[in-house]
């Protein structure tokens, strides 16, 4: 622990969830907010090529998973971050939860199945939020119904809705801005940290929307800059540190990712029985 000190805001990457039912148009909502936030765009593809029908409108490049464990999340995220593509759209996080390989596979159905699970979702989580690039993640919600009915000529409209996405309880407030679309493409900013968005509806959204977050992500100051080196010699230091951690941490530069790592060995039991004091190197 190094103390308080004065909070500063930062410059920031996009974290944006689209949830919405099926024919919400999350895939192309996504497409065109990522067009208007410049830059060249990497599409994780997890739709039997979906994406790709929008490939006369949009510029992308894409890779189609088969298997959605979220370390073939990571991996792919990895890639596009070493690839140095500008914005990563994953179409759709869903599937990380409950297709083959994913968390709910992971898991098994069983209680004692989550003592790797969760850690598998977390990771994803981490990955996600420590990316270099602007990422937004469509997630699929469920299907319901509201039943209205006019008070003067009792006729019911019954209007289709999405509900909660589907994905791990509370998945969506892992991001920054929030969109719930509907069936006619009107989305609803559900959650946000910035304010001017809060509380906004919006049919058909795309650059409109990008103007206000990109004023908002570029507020502040530079992000602070940061050594990997010294970051491996905080690593090496501590007990029960391995090799493959001491390089891992020499390639860290964010500061979420190396977090994570420090918490992971720092739990772990020291060669010597005892745990040294080793301030974080954050």
């Amino acid at each position: 622990m190094t103390g308080f000190q004065k909070a500063t805001k930062h410059q920031a990457k996009l974290r944006m969830a689209l949830t919405g039912p099926s024919g919400s148009g999350k895939t192309y909502t996504a497409l065109r907010m990522a067009t208007a936030l410049g830059g060249s765009i990497a599409v994780i593809d997890t739709e039997h090529g979906s994406a790709s029908k929008y490939a006369d409108e949009f510029q992308f490049d894409t890779t189609e998973l088969t298997y959605f464990s979220p370390d073939t999340y990571i991996q792919a995220i990895k890639l596009a971050e070493r690839s140095g593509y500008g914005v990563l759209i994953i179409d759709s996080l869903t599937h990380a939860w409950n297709a083959e390989g994913g968390v709910l596979d992971i898991a098994n159905g069983k209680f004692g199945g989550w003592k790797d699970a969760t850690p598998a979702h977390n990771a994803l989580i981490q990955a996600i939020l420590s990316s270099k690039l602007h990422v937004i993640a469509t997630m699929r919600s469920k299907t319901d119904y509201a039943v209205e009915v006019d008070e003067k000529t009792k006729r019911q409209t019954v209007t289709k809705l999405g509900t909660a996405p589907v994905q791990r309880d509370g998945m969506e407030y892992e991001f920054d801005v929030v969109g719930d679309l509907d069936w006619s493409h009107t989305m609803r900013i559900s959650k946000t940290r910035c304010r001017a968005l809060d509380g906004k509806t919006m049919r058909l959204p795309g650059e409109d929307v990008v103007e206000v977050l990109q004023a908002w992500l570029n507020a502040g100051e530079a992000p602070p800059p940061f050594g990997p080196m010294s970051a491996r010699a905080a690593i090496a230091a501590l007990p029960g540190a391995t090799a493959e951690d001491i390089a891992a941490a020499a390639d860290l530069d964010d500061r979420d990712l190396l977090r994570e790592l420090y918490k992971e060995i720092k739990a772990r039991p020291a060669t010597n029985g005892k745990m040294e004091e080793v301030e974080p190197p954050l």
